[in-house]
């Protein structure tokens, strides 16, 4: 199970009812410089790990590697390993993880609005 806020807040004072405990929740399973853009990324169709790191070309493998383990640990995407050499995988969003895809378009939008460089 994800854990809410890792660091900060003292938890013992936030019911599990609340808003602030599914706003922390959420920050915790999204918290990570590439999140965000690997869910997108998943959100058009499965992908396998080597698409994964050509997209994102200015992260590390260990980088990639450790958001991918995170976000598969949360249930949000779903990591499929085939038996063959070299190694297959796949990664694709869990029904869990199209969950999130509202709260990317979400920001998109508000990149696409506010930013600075239109």
């Amino acid at each position: 199970m994800t854990k809410i806020c890792k660091d900060g807040i003292d938890r013992s004072l936030i019911k599990p009812e609340s808003e602030a405990y599914g706003l922390m929740y959420t920050q915790d399973i999204l918290s990570g410089k590439w999140k965000y853009i690997i869910l997108w990324y998943l959100g058009e169709e499965t992908k396998r790990y080597s698409e994964i790191k050509k997209f994102l070309m200015n992260i590390s493998q260990g980088s990639l590697t450790k958001q991918l383990k995170e976000l598969e640990e949360a249930g949000i995407i779903l990591r499929k390993v085939y038996p063959e050499v070299p190694p297959k995988v796949e990664y694709s969003l869990t029904n869990k993880g199209k969950g999130v895809l509202p709260i990317i378009k979400t920001m998109i939008d508000f990149g696409n609005e506010y930013n600075e460089y239109k």
